[in-house]
Order: structure tokens, then sequence, then C-alpha cells
């Protein structure tokens, strides 16, 4: 049984080292393309014109983010079952798939509230413009 648990720990340890390439692929695109991307999206722009802009550009940024994202979710699900492994063979492979682990929920986290924050933004102005363009119409353009 000792012998049959040590070999299924070996091929956990085989099967990270495919599986860390997809790791390492997800981990570099999202420290040096998508920070970068989200960076960006902190500071929105004044005009709903210039905001709808970036909006568009963000989707284009958040198809190819969330892909990195699913890839990444996919490849930490391939190791699910390094949990019940506790060996020294094991524990280094363990402590690189928290690194990925935290680093991909982070990013995808943040990928999620600057979708939200840039949503309910666009929502806001465009209600501001709503509301803006009302008053102007009602009072006879005479200014409000």
């Amino acid at each position: 049984m000792l012998s049959n648990r040590r070999i299924q720990e070996l091929e956990l340890v085989m099967e990270f080292e495919k599986v860390e390439e997809c790791f390492k692929e997800v981990s570099s695109w999202i420290e040096n393309v998508g920070r970068k991307g989200l960076k960006e999206m902190i500071n929105l722009d004044d005009s709903l014109e210039m905001l709808l802009q970036t909006q568009k550009q963000f989707r284009e940024f958040d198809l190819v983010a969330s892909e990195y994202c699913k890839r990444g979710q996919e490849a930490l699900k391939k190791m699910d079952r390094w949990e019940d492994f506790s060996s020294v063979d094991v524990h280094p492979h363990k402590v690189k798939l928290q690194t990925y682990r935290e680093q991909l929920e982070e990013f995808c986290t943040q990928l999620d509230e600057s979708r939200h924050r840039l949503c309910e933004t666009v929502r806001l102005y465009e209600f501001f413009d709503k509301v803006r363009g009302g008053i102007c119409c009602r009072d006879g353009g005479r200014g409000g």
C-alpha cells in the first residue's frame, strides 16, 4: 500500500511538471499584460463618449483575460488531487501550486471588480446624460 502511494505521488509530480507550463504561461501573461491592462482601467474618463470607448477596449481585454483565467482554473482543477498528499517530494510542488492559485484568484477577482465598476460607471454616466438632456429640453434650453 505504501508503494502504491509512493507511485501515485511520483505520478502527480510528473503530472505537475506537464501542467506547470500552463501555469507559467498564465502567470507570465497576468504579470506582463493583465495587471497593466487592469491599471489602465483605474482612471475612468470624464465624458460618456470616452467612457464608452474605454468600455469597448476593456471588453476586448476582458475576453482575453477571461480566457487566461479559465485556462488557469482548469489547470488548477487537474491538480486538486494534491490535497491528499503530504510527502517531502510533493511539498515544493504544493507550495508552487498555492502561489499560482493565489495569483490567479487575485487577478480574476480584480478583473471581475473592474468589469463591474466600469459597467456601473457607464450606467451612471448614461443616467446623468439622460437627466441632463431632460432638464435642457424641459426648461426650453434656458439653462438650469
